[in-house]
Parts: structure tokens; C-alpha cells; sequence
């Protein structure tokens, strides 16, 4: 199992030199992972409310100075701009570029978010018994959008993204009661089953991610996402943002059990 439980700082100094890249989960082992939205400063209250009035996709852990790219409250010293694998920059609301240092893209008035991520839940999941079948094979999560629009807020509006997870049917409350520990990163599901319910009509056919491996009783599960901004960025077409590439976050210092609710 691609298990790696260095501390965070080991990892992302590792990503920072390129000699690590790929999907992060499975990476810093018991810590909170974090999913990136960076903006003008013109477009960050809008998003800030758009964050607050839709906690389940964007539950927020961070948000920075105008200018700032050091996370100061959840890993001090870190650097937004290189410490995460892989970035995807958004202009007029299209995908202009994906590259590994952001720096090149970093403006003084820009505002990073970073939100909760359902990769700090599956260790709770993995805790709990439920194998995870990307993680064991070092891929990445599927990811869709879904029917379910945002509550707008502001010039932000869209609809919600979803990470999904096969889960054995005699497994699905361990599931349910596992992730619901963590409001801070997505929480309980917000959908079982049949995927056609909330508008994903080819289950085999992720947006982003990794097709995922279902065994005879496993069960579709769905998780609020935090890639959702870029499906509202695409939506909504701010004229710059820069995001992580799905699957690849950044990883905080903050331990899981931080974020978990007793």
C-alpha cells in the first residue's frame, strides 16, 4: 500500500524540488489534506460568502492575507505557490494552463482558500476496516458533477462536484459514520446509490480521477468535493484562479483529529 507517513514538511519539501509528484493520497499520513482556490482580492469576499453559504463543498480551513502564499495557520513556512503537485489556471473561466510552480501565475493581490478534503477522511475509513482500492494502487479518486447546483453568492454559481467511493453494503454505516467525524472535510455522504439521482448517468466515466473498481456488493457512495470551485469557475468564468489539480492537495500540518467532531 502507497502509504507514506513522513511528516508533511518531508513531503512537501519533496513536491517543492519536483521529486514528487502525482496524486496525494495516501501521502502525510494523519494529516489534513487541503484543497486550493486562489483569487483576486476583487473576487474573494463573493467567494468567501459563496465558501460559507455552501460548507459541505467548501468547508474552510484557511484563507490568507491579500499577497500572501504562506497558509500560516495550518503549515507555517509552507509556500502555496510550489508546494502542491500539480495546478490548473483558470482565465475567463477556462482551463489555460496546468503546471507544477505557480509562481510564474502569483500576483500581490491575490487571496488562496484552502478547503477541507475528502483524502482526510479515508484515513478513518481505512481505520474503520473499508479498504480503499485507489489508495492501494496509488491512483486518484473519481470525481463528477453532479445535477445539485450551489447556492450562489455573489458572481460565484454552480453546480456541486462529488468524489465517489465503492463501499461493500455491509460496510455502508461504518462508511456513513466514519466521514461524518469530519464536517470540516466534506462529512457524511450526501448521496447512496444510484448514481442517475444526482445526474451522473455513466458511473464507469469519471470528470476527473480515476475510474473506480466495484466488487460483487459494493456500493456507490458520494461525497461533497472540493473540486467543486472549478466547476464554478467554468460556470461562473472569473477572469483569473488558480486551483490545485483534482487529486493533487495540498497537506497541512494540522492532524486529522483536529477537524473530527466527538
Amino acid at each position: 500500500m502507497p502509504i507514506d507517513s513522513r511528516h508533511p514538511r518531508e513531503i512537501r519539501a519533496d513536491i517543492r524540488r519536483g521529486t514528487l509528484a502525482g496524486t496525494t493520497a495516501g501521502l502525510g499520513a494523519g494529516h489534513v489534506q487541503a484543497n486550493l482556490a486562489v483569487l483576486p482580492r476583487e473576487q474573494a469576499y463573493d467567494f468567501l460568502l459563496f465558501c460559507q453559504r455552501n460548507p459541505r463543498p467548501c468547508p474552510l480551513i484557511e484563507v490568507t492575507d491579500v499577497g500572501s502564499a504562506e497558509p500560516v495557520g495550518v503549515a507555517p513556512g509552507a509556500d502555496l505557490r510550489t508546494d502542491i503537485p500539480r495546478y490548473r489556471i483558470y482565465k475567463d473561466g477556462a482551463l489555460a494552463d496546468e503546471v507544477t510552480d505557480a509562481t510564474p501565475y502569483w500576483r500581490d493581490d491575490l487571496v488562496a482558500f484552502l478547503l477541507g478534503c475528502s483524502f482526510t477522511f479515508e484515513w478513518a475509513l481505512m481505520d474503520a476496516g473499508i479498504r480503499l482500492k485507489h489508495v492501494e494502487r496509488g491512483g486518484n479518486v473519481a470525481m463528477w458533477r453532479t445535477s445539485i447546483e450551489c447556492r450562489p453568492a455573489g458572481a460565484f454559481h454552480g453546480p456541486m462536484v462529488v468524489s465517489m467511493r465503492p463501499i461493500p453494503a455491509a460496510q455502508l454505516s461504518k462508511a456513513v459514520t466514519a466521514s461524518a467525524r469530519f464536517p470540516g472535510a466534506h462529512g457524511a455522504p450526501i448521496h447512496i446509490g444510484d448514481p442517475s439521482m444526482i445526474g451522473i448517468m455513466d458511473v464507469a466515466t469519471p470528470d476527473w480521477g480515476d475510474p473506480q473498481e466495484f466488487a460483487p456488493g459494493d456500493v456507490p457512495v458520494f461525497w461533497a468535493c472540493g473540486v467543486t470551485p472549478q466547476a464554478v469557475a467554468l460556470a461562473s468564468k472569473p477572469p483569473f484562479m488558480i486551483t490545485h489539480s483534482p487529486g493533487h492537495m495540498f497537506i497541512t500540518d494540522v492532524p486529522n483529529s483536529a477537524l473530527a467532531a466527538l
